[in-house]
């Protein structure tokens, strides 16, 4: 159990309270970004489904062969929903990379990644299934993209032999565009009350094998409607269903929420391990395996982290001095802003502009407005699929609106 966590003593904690029974059916698992909760939720959700031996303590292997652990070692299992928002594409692409190379190379290790390109992908469709988006007018739009992307999946089933390196590559990189479409298309930045309704529905629907589990990512991003809508099913659980919910800012989450829920509490790994786990997980070259874990995903971003920070410095420095920089140019120096995650960069940076390094009573008070612009502008990209350009012209008409205050 647990053989894919790497140093979180949560993973003791769990593996005791599923063998003896114990465990809750409501969890929480809290701790920093990239410390492994999701990875804990989907192998919690493969252990209690596990129907390979009748002996409850050998249940779960990690090297299970029965049905239900090889849908949940690829994510396809319908019992299993995943909801909430997340960057995605990041993960991907370094999955993707390490899937290519080791299939050039022939490594013993490529059916590890094979799956790790797999899971990763389904990461994000996982939170585009029916189940959750059934009624909403955006299904009709998202369904055909998800619907390509499960027909190149299709390709790279693990019952099935790889396609020759040349197909393989031209497989992965249609899925990769598909997944970007996707996620800058459709994600949300925080979970809609109606997919919590609809996961209600489908929560009360007695199961044919196993037990039901709704894993809820970042649930601190939940708007008070949401969580209100969570609290109902929460307070009268249905039977043989587990919530798993997962958060970076346990203080964020609603106290009545925390009041129903177990808590697992999750550690910031240390250098060291870190770079254990981009060398185990992602087979990095020499030259990238002593980097943390968001520092190594960060390559695979189109434009680096500090070139963002500094076309934010420029377009604030270019605000304060009366004029207003072409969003057409601002988005074309940060790659249209794709994935999203560039777009938080870019943002953060212009935040860190304002802020300066004298922080007077009324540069604080400016500061707050500045925050509560940025704020509204990433939400108005991925909460209301606004443009990119609609966002940057407006942020420049509020930001020059105060300049003469800083």
């Amino acid at each position: 159990m647990f053989d894919n966590l790497l140093y979180q003593n949560a993973s003791s904690l769990l593996k005791d309270d599923i063998l003896n029974n114990r465990l809750p059916g409501a969890i929480l698992l809290s701790g920093p970004a990239a410390s492994g909760k999701l990875t804990c939720a989907l192998e919690i959700a493969r252990i209690l489904s596990c129907s390979g031996e009748n002996d409850y303590r050998q249940r779960g292997h990690w090297l299970c062969e029965c049905p239900s652990c090889k849908k949940n070692k690829e994510l396809s299992n319908t019992n299993v929903l995943l909801a909430g928002p997340r960057d995605c594409s990041l993960e991907i692409l370094a999955a993707k990379k390490a899937f290519l190379q080791a299939s050039f190379d022939n490594s013993r290790y490529l059916t590890a990644v094979r799956y790790l390109f797999i899971r990763s992908v389904r990461k994000l469709t996982m939170r585009f299934s029916q189940v959750l988006w059934e009624g909403d007018d955006k299904l009709s739009k998202l369904a055909p993209i998800v619907a390509l992307i499960d027909e190149d999946m299709e390709k790279l089933n693990p019952e099935k032999p790889l396609p020759d390196n040349d197909k393989l590559e031209k497989i992965c990189d249609s899925i990769v565009k598909n997944c970007d479409k996707l996620e800058s298309s459709f994600m949300y930045d925080s979970l809609p009350i109606n997919q919590i309704r609809r996961a209600s529905v489908w929560a009360h629907m007695k199961s044919v094998s196993g037990k039901k589990i709704f894993i809820i990512e970042n649930a601190e991003r939940m708007l008070e409607s949401v969580r209100n809508a969570l609290l109902k099913i929460l307070e009268e659980p249905p039977e043989d269903m587990v919530f798993i919910l997962t958060t970076s800012n346990r203080g964020a989450v609603m106290p009545t929420i925390l009041s129903r829920v177990r808590t697992y509490s999750f550690t910031e790994r240390s250098a060291i391990q870190q770079k254990e786990v981009v060398q185990r997980v992602f087979h990095a070259r020499e030259s990238e395996e002593n980097l943390l874990i968001n520092d190594y995903l960060q390559l695979f971003l189109p434009v680096k982290p500090a070139e963002i920070k500094k076309a934010a410095s420029s377009y604030f420095s270019h605000i304060i001095s009366g004029q207003i920089p072409l969003s057409d140019s601002v988005i074309k120096e940060c790659s249209g802003f794709e994935p999203r995650f560039l777009l938080k960069i870019f943002l953060v940076g212009i935040m860190e502009e304002a802020r300066g390094s004298e922080l007077t009573a009324q540069r604080a008070e400016v500061c707050a407005k500045i925050t509560e612009f940025c704020r509204e502008s990433y939400n108005s990209v991925t909460v209301y699929n606004i443009s990119p350009a609609a966002v940057i012209e407006k942020l420049s008409r509020d930001l020059a609106g105060i300049r003469r205050n800083l």
